[in-house]
């Protein structure tokens, strides 16, 4: 046995030397090792071997694909949960190139759409909302299906164009538009049919889906979305506060 893997714990050398290969023989995507290989080049046992390649799953390293094998781990763009950052900048971030494909894009009366939404977007059943679907992509890989409605009355200008970019930057660089932030509900769901043919994963996929509202400084809404993440593409980031008291209420139990 390599004497570097003498010491104890044994997977826990055997780890490090693993750790190491990541990034310069193996880049992001590769097929990693399986537990006979590493087994054969660094004589371990099938047990060690298997911890080790658990444990630096569970790191994060890599991913485990059922029938297939081991991987190593994707970048994944990170969702800040505390501040509203542009998908551009986050794929940029994380070293991808990001691109939209505009699906649809139109003119609605507020009397046509849900009446959560028209409640949520503060809009009498006479105003005027534009309605757009976007899927973004990393890499030419789909991770973001965005379904959204804008208060027309703020951006009445708005363009195809406008909306097939960073739509942020448009908002506040071409119409001067002042944004206060977001309320953001987050849940896991399962993707339907027609949802994973646009995210390119199977039907009943996981994702994780954000129902927004978003506010000027005015407090007036500007927009109301539904966007699904893909849950193999995406990690959702916070950074919690001190321990306080769970009353009253901030959140629901299903």
């Amino acid at each position: 046995m390599d004497t570097t893997l003498q010491r104890n714990p044994v997977y826990q050398q055997l780890n490090a030397r693993l750790r190491a290969t990541l990034g310069g023989e193996y880049q992001c995507g590769d097929k990693f090792l399986t537990e006979r290989e590493i087994c054969d080049q660094f004589e371990v046992s099938r047990t060690t071997a298997n911890k080790a390649l658990a444990s630096l799953v569970s790191e994060g390293l890599l991913e485990f694909r059922r029938g297939i094998g081991t991987f190593v781990q994707r970048d994944i763009i990170n969702y800040d949960v505390r501040s509203l950052v542009s998908f551009t900048e986050k794929a940029i971030a994380a070293g991808k190139k990001p691109t939209t494909k505009l699906i649809s894009f139109r003119k609605v009366s507020a009397a046509e759409v849900d009446t959560a939404v028209s409640a949520a977007c503060d809009a009498p059943s006479d105003a005027t909302l534009w309605e757009m679907e976007r899927l973004r992509f990393a890499d030419e890989v789909p991770v973001i299906f965005e379904h959204r409605y804008v208060v027309a009355s703020h951006c009445p200008k708005l363009t195809r164009a406008q909306v097939s970019g960073a739509l942020y930057r448009a908002f506040t660089e071409t119409h001067g538009l002042s944004i206060a932030g977001a309320d953001e509900i987050i849940r896991a769901v399962l993707l339907n049919k027609a949802e994973a043919r646009h995210l390119q994963v199977s039907a009943r996929s996981p994702a994780l889906e954000v129902v927004s509202v978003g506010f000027l400084q005015n407090n007036a809404p500007l927009w109301w979305e539904r966007t699904l993440y893909r849950g193999d593409q995406y990690e959702f980031h916070s950074r919690l506060g001190p321990i306080q008291s769970a009353t009253p209420p901030r959140g629901k139990l299903r």
